[in-house]
């Protein structure tokens, strides 16, 4: 009887392995069970990130802290939950709460975040069997990142995480411009340069238990246009942002978000807001001359689409007037100079002048 050596085992177990694996580029299942069934999100990509440095009452809004683009989706568990790797690879530490899976082919990583881990860096994990570690208290949930090459990509891009749907519409609530200064202008009267901002979210795909129940989500895509009260185009359809396949730079975060958005259950300060929704106000324009608008009446057309095609516009009109109510007043003209009195020779007195300051 021939003796097989323990090596040429392990090697023929890996390849067997290795062979029944889904092709890194395939669609992948849910990293918690039940693997091939879709699971609520309570946070998408794109959503802001915002830990604001001053308390909400002292207009902490509008200053410093840490802001971020959400670079993946959070999938609602309970705490304990087991999580799975989506694909197989090697796997490697974070931190603490945190791993990463690198696929065998190294074309992909996957990032779970809120875990505790029960692997070990360097250990080969098979996708929907090994066990990564479980959703660590008091998260109830995973997030999970995924990063191709060094690009990272939304899990919800079709062909990624499946089984996914979403039925659901994205709402345009609220278009706003605002002056120079920053102060909201009338909405019905613009004039001069204006920034333009919009406040739109998602609605969760499927209800989300606990805190985070009914909060939104920011949309894929967000664009905007102008047209006349005719239909005539004025400004094209513009995209002011689109998270449904990548993100945008950090540094550009309040070029996408406008100063007033936060995220959900916001920290301002020490205080953190469970229970508070978010909002997501975005920059369409910044400093928009309405100036190269004949005066007249227009209508801004905004338009949310989440990943799955799914939309829906507000439009709002409103009145360029830079020749009526931002038109530059006029000076007034000097009072004329007193007439000579009849008969006399001297010439009229100079027009009268404020004396000037004193040296100190």
């Amino acid at each position: 009887m021939r003796v097989v050596s323990r090596t040429v085992v392990v090697i023929w177990a890996l390849g067997v392995a290795l062979a029944a694996l889904p092709a890194a580029a395939s669609a992948y299942h849910w990293p918690v069970k039940p693997f091939a069934v879709q699971h609520p999100i309570r946070g998408f990509f794109g959503d802001p990130r915002t830990v604001f440095d001053d308390p909400f009452q002292a207009d902490g809004v509008d200053g410093g802290g840490a802001f971020s683009f959400h670079n993946g989706v959070d999938i609602s568990a309970p705490n304990g939950t087991a999580v799975f790797p989506v694909e197989s690879g090697i796997v490697h530490s974070i931190d603490a709460s945190a791993l990463s899976v690198k696929t065998f082919d190294g074309s992909t990583t996957f990032q779970y975040f809120h875990v505790v881990p029960d692997v070990t860096s360097g250990q080969m994990v098979i996708a929907d069997t090994t066990v990564l570690g479980h959703i660590q208290t008091p998260y109830a949930h995973v997030h999970l990142s995924e990063i191709d090459g060094m690009r990272i990509t939304n899990p919800l891009l079709p062909g990624h995480l499946a089984p996914y749907a979403d039925h659901t519409r994205p709402e345009v609530s609220l278009v706003e411009f605002r002056d120079a200064t920053g102060a909201a202008t009338a909405p019905s009267v613009v004039c001069g340069r204006v920034d333009v901002d919009a406040e739109a979210f998602d609605t969760q795909p499927l209800p989300v238990p606990g805190s985070f129940a009914g909060m939104p989500l920011a949309p894929a895509l967000v664009s905007w246009q102008v047209r006349t009260i005719g239909g005539e185009t004025i400004l094209p359809p513009t995209v002011a942002v689109d998270f449904r396949r990548t993100l945008p730079p950090g540094r550009d975060f309040w070029n996408v978000y406008a100063r007033g958005s936060y995220q959900n259950a916001p920290r301002f300060g020490q205080q953190q807001f469970e229970r508070m929704h978010g909002r997501f106000l975005y920059r369409l324009a910044s400093g928009l001359n309405s100036e190269r608008l004949p005066d007249g009446p227009y209508q801004l057309t905004v338009t949310a689409v989440d990943e799955r095609g799914n939309r829906s516009s507000l439009t709002r009109r409103f009145w360029v007037d830079n020749h009526g109510r931002c038109a530059a007043p006029t000076p007034a003209a000097p009072p004329p100079a007193p007439a000579p009195a009849p008969g006399s020779t001297e010439p009229p007195p100079p027009a009268q002048q404020a004396a000037p300051p004193q040296s100190p």
